[in-house]
């Protein structure tokens, strides 16, 4: 068979939090590169808004509502997406909440868990729900699979009133690292990214805060924030063959600034 890199007509890529900001920006770079997508999301509104977008594409294409932080939810949903479209070849833990705010020492365990429960616990479930189905296929014969967390520049830098937020974005990393290994035999792959400063629903009131921009964004080697957009390409590449040989990796995209 003649090798395609970047060509994905017939890979099914399934995007939590895939109804806004860096999750429709991945799922139109797949979607554009030919892969049927299936995307997840907790607000309906946006999910209509993701799903017109979507549709002009041209690809089959499968939204529901799920709630990541209910084990319950994620299983079903898993269930649905493999049964509606057949398989998943990639599957992007992305869906999160940045909690913060308070000072460390003045953080609650509710606090605490509100952001693990989304950003630990519902990429665990995902990750183990797809890795079932890939296993099962490869053991059927058709080995392969991607998998993809977002993780966090915050995982690598100090996050002052945030530390649920850097937490979880690190313990990602390592679980990833942990399932890359585990799953090589099985021909599925498993890698992080870490966005630097995205715009998107989450950095809504730092976009607005000229101080904000003036310090932060101003220390971006590129100047500026980065765009949902500019997470297609990243996602197109590891869901694609061209990644093939490519795991256990924590790719940093952030214009620079955590080098700077």
């Amino acid at each position: 068979m003649t090798f395609k890199p970047f060509d994905l007509a017939g890979k099914v890529a399934l995007i939590t939090g895939g109804n806004s900001g860096i999750g429709l920006g991945m799922a139109e770079g797949l979607a554009a590169a030919g892969a049927s997508v299936v995307i997840w999301g907790g607000n309906e509104e946006r999910l209509a808004v993701a799903k017109t977008t979507l549709e002009g594409y041209g690809v089959p294409l499968l939204v529901r509502k799920v709630d990541v932080g209910d084990e319950a939810a994620v299983v079903a949903g898993m269930k649905a997406a493999i049964a509606a479209m057949g398989r998943l070849d990639f599957v992007a833990a992305n869906a999160g909440v940045g909690g913060g705010g308070a000072a460390f020492s003045e953080t609650t365990t509710d606090d605490w868990r509100a952001v693990t429960n989304v950003n630990l616990d519902a990429v665990f479930w995902t990750f183990r729900e797809a890795c079932a189905h890939m296993k099962a296929r490869a053991k059927d014969g058709d080995a392969g699979g991607s998998l993809l967390v977002t993780s966090s520049t915050s995982a690598i830098h100090g996050a002052p009133r945030n530390e649920a937020y850097a937490a979880t974005k690190a313990g990602v990393i390592a679980l990833i690292r942990g399932i890359a290994v585990e799953h090589a035999k099985f021909g599925i792959r498993a890698n992080a990214i870490l966005p630097g400063w995205i715009r998107s629903n989450m950095t809504a009131r730092l976009q607005a805060w000229d101080t904000f921009n003036e310090k932060a964004i101003g220390r971006v080697p590129m100047g500026r924030w980065g765009d949902p957009q500019d997470f297609a390409g990243i996602a197109v590449y590891l869901a694609s063959d061209a990644s093939r040989f490519h795991t256990g990796d924590a790719i940093v995209i952030d214009g620079g600034y955590t080098i700077f």
